[in-house]
């Protein structure tokens, strides 16, 4: 359409979701830091394009403000996916759309808030250790369901990269860097170690997140 604009710091998994996006389709953008230390989402412009105040924003040309990530990679698969990452088939692209909603909502989400924000986001000693290792029991129930499906499988809907996999992989590089033991997931990790392959992988969502730090 047009000139893709994005409203995101860095630092924030859901941005990495849509840059990653944008760079394996090999578009050209603009990004404007906002949101945490960066501000700009208060403001009434800002709202004007997202009322809850939140990251990341994309507009594609003289198109209308998209937000919520999973909504903004539906956007941009559709429109500038191929058959392979997004099928145009409705039958072939629920294949690939099902375990990406599984993967953004039941590891992405519950891995962010219940595991790493009680590691990142909280003071050193005011850590709550046994909630921490509730949390990762969890994740890493959750995670064994993809190893389980990624044994039969090079990526996460079949042999080919598709949005399935950015759904799955965007919280992986922070579920491997933090400071926890983990449980052995052997095809999870081959997976893990294939998307540190990717170029655009290792720009955007192999990055510091030392920023948000307490």
């Amino acid at each position: 359409m047009g000139d893709i604009r994005v409203w995101g710091r860095k630092s924030s998994v859901n941005v990495q979701l849509v840059l990653w996006t944008l760079d394996e389709l090999n578009l050209t953008y603009q990004r404007v830091d906002a949101g945490f230390v960066y501000g700009v989402v208060d403001t009434d412009a800002f709202k004007a394009m997202n009322p809850n105040g939140r990251v990341p924003v994309l507009i594609d040309g003289d198109g209308q403000p998209i937000f919520e990530s999973a909504s903004i990679l539906r956007y941009l698969a559709n429109l500038y996916g191929d058959d392979v990452f997004w099928p145009k088939d409705a039958a072939a692209r629920a294949q690939i759309d099902k375990w990406a909603e599984w993967a953004k909502w039941n590891f992405g989400h519950i891995f962010i808030m219940n595991l790493f924000w009680k590691l990142v986001r909280t003071p050193v000693d005011e850590i709550d250790h046994a909630a921490v290792a509730a949390a990762l029991v969890t994740v890493e129930d959750i995670l064994a369901i993809a190893d389980a499906k990624l044994a039969k499988s090079t990526y996460l809907a079949g042999d080919d990269f598709t949005l399935a996999d950015i759904a799955l992989g965007y919280c992986l590089y922070r579920y491997y860097d933090i400071d926890v033991v983990r449980r052995d997931l052997p095809h999870v990790r081959r997976y893990y170690e294939l998307l540190c392959q990717r170029p655009a992988y290792r720009l955007h969502v192999m990055v510091s997140y030392d920023e948000l730090r307490v």
